[in-house]
C-alpha cells in the first residue's frame, strides 16, 4: 500500500471537516493524516488528506471528494514536487550521557532540535517531510519511545 498526499480546497463552511471525513468513514478509507488550514481568502480553506491504498483506492476517494458540494479543487501531490511540512515531538528516555550524546548526533544529522533534557528524557521536535520523520522515527526505534506526537501534513503545490 502506498501513501498519497491529497490537497482539497474547500469552501469555509460550517461542518466540510466533518463531511468530508465522514465520507472517508462511510467509504472504509482511512485517513492517516488530516490537517485544515486558513488560506489568502478567509472564504477558502486548504485541507491536505494522507492516505493508504493502491491506484484504484486513489481514484474512487478524488472521484467522491470531487463531488460534494463545499469542494472546490482536489489534487494529488507529490514530495518531490510540492513543499510538505510535518512536525514532530518525541520524548525519548536518555538516563545517561551517552544516550543523549547519541539521540543529540542522531537529531543533528536529521536537523531536529533538541527542545528539553532532564535527567531521565529528551525531547526532540523536527519538522520535515513525511518520509523523513519516518526514516528518522526508524533509526532512534532501538531507543525507548516514552511520548510521540505528529501534527499531520501541510502541503502545497510549488
Amino acid at each position: 500500500m502506498q501513501k498519497y498526499i491529497l490537497s482539497v480546497i474547500v469552501k469555509n463552511n460550517s461542518g466540510v471537516l466533518a463531511r468530508v471525513a465522514s465520507l472517508f468513514g462511510r467509504r472504509g478509507f482511512n485517513i492517516d493524516s488530516l490537517t485544515v488550514s486558513a488560506t489568502s481568502d478567509p472564504k477558502v480553506s486548504r485541507m491536505s488528506i494522507i492516505v493508504q491504498g493502491d491506484e484504484k483506492i486513489l481514484e474512487q476517494i478524488i472521484k467522491q471528494v470531487s463531488k460534494l458540494e463545499e469542494v472546490i479543487w482536489i489534487e494529488q501531490l507529490w514530495e518531490e514536487e510540492s513543499y510538505c511540512r510535518e512536525l514532530l515531538f518525541v520524548k525519548i528516555q536518555a538516563s545517561d550521557a551517552a544516550s543523549k550524546d547519541s539521540i543529540r548526533e542522531i537529531a543533528e544529522v536529521y536537523n531536529a532540535v533538541v527542545v528539553q533534557s532532564s535527567s531521565d528524557s529528551i525531547i526532540v521536535e523536527l519538522t520535515e517531510v513525511p518520509s523523513r520523520i519516518d526514516a528518522f522515527l526508524n533509526v532512534i526505534s532501538h531507543f525507548h519511545i516514552m511520548d510521540m506526537c505528529r501534527s499531520g501534513v501541510t502541503a502545497m503545490m510549488k
